[in-house]
């Protein structure tokens, strides 16, 4: 399986096999909670812990879920996402953290 990794916030089109097999803490705003490889994606992770994300198509595809990445890395399983993602932007619908990050929501 190959991975797209966005480091602290960077692209970073190099593909790796670095899959995330331990708890990662993601510190949201000042809130902390645990992302484990059940969550699926980060999205799930946020809902789980009843924090409040905007989101419309859970694949990548419209990027209401665009949140901040301040620090730490994720990778999208699936490939890139087809929505525009800025620079230390990450869309929560179909990524997950290969490290602890920290993010902002808008």
């Amino acid at each position: 399986m190959h991975l797209a990794v966005l480091v602290m916030g960077q692209a970073n089109n190099k593909l790796t096999d670095q899959i995330p097999i331990v708890e990662h803490v993601v510190t949201v705003n000042n809130d902390k909670v645990s992302f484990s490889v059940d969550d699926k994606t980060l999205l799930n992770c946020l809902e789980k812990n009843n924090i409040d994300v905007h989101y419309h198509c859970r694949d990548g595809f419209c990027g209401a879920c665009r949140v901040t990445l301040n620090k730490g890395q994720v990778c999208y399983p699936n490939g890139e996402p087809l929505a525009f993602v800025g620079d230390n932007e990450i869309l929560t619908c179909c990524c997950i953290p290969t490290s602890d990050i920290k993010i902002t929501l808008e």
